[in-house]
């Protein structure tokens, strides 16, 4: 009989580790990883580029339709292809960051990225996180996580990240932009950032990277031991 391939949703706020996680839990299933703020990150660094204010949701659903973005996997991880040119380091800079939250709350931006999402995950096995996967982009996803962290932990996450790639960062500044996002994706009127009543919460102030994976895994055994 042939395994059964699952839909893994992984949400929660700012740089409390969904994409890092979501990667391995990916790798170690075999599964298609799909990171559904990057691609929020791709518009919201085109629209910087073009000059597109990024709370206008008329100029910026304009310029999502007439805008292609690829997630594509290679040696190095995933990477994001914004009309043909590599991006993914340039959507993890501090201007992409600040903006992002006004994109992503745009109700015509979220149907559309809904749909391209959907059709990221039709039929595979996957592993998307996001802010909303398991209560609007894949509500039927088999296993559904919703990580959390201390916005100090989420900062310095993301600060050390920063200086890792050799990222500008100010650690007071990652704070403050974290504790907005955090208003801005719990407050938006589409799919805001909330937990599915049937997700799994893990806080992950205190644990390690691999003790987070080590807990989704068993949470997807867990689903699988049930279906025998």
């Amino acid at each position: 009989m042939q395994e059964e391939h699952i839909a893994i949703a992984i949400d929660g706020p700012a740089a409390a580790g969904k994409s890092t996680v979501a990667k391995i839990v990916a790798e170690k299933l075999n599964y298609i990883y799909v990171d559904t703020g990057a691609m929020y990150r791709a518009l919201t660094l085109k629209a910087l580029n073009d000059g597109v204010d990024p709370s206008d949701e008329a100029a910026v659903i304009n310029l999502l339709l007439e805008t292609n973005i690829e997630l594509a996997n290679d040696s190095t991880g995933q990477r994001v292809i914004l009309d043909g040119k590599d991006v993914t380091e340039e959507i993890r800079y501090q201007p992409v960051s600040a903006n992002v939250s006004y994109i992503a709350k745009l109700t015509a931006v979220r149907q559309e990225m809904l749909k391209r999402q959907r059709e990221l995950a039709k039929d595979r096995g996957v592993v998307m996180d996001g802010r909303d996967i398991g209560t609007h982009v894949l509500p039927g996803a088999q296993v559904k996580i919703f990580l959390v962290a201390s916005v100090d932990e989420r900062a310095k996450r993301r600060h050390d990240e920063n200086i890792a790639k050799g990222i500008p960062s100010d650690l007071d500044q990652l704070k403050a932009e974290i504790e907005k996002r955090d208003e801005i994706d719990t407050n938006r009127e589409t799919a805001p950032l909330v937990k599915a009543d049937d997700a799994v919460e893990l806080d992950t102030t205190s644990l390690s990277i691999h003790e987070v994976v080590h807990s989704i895994l068993q949470e997807v055994e867990k689903y699988k031991n049930k279906q025998n």
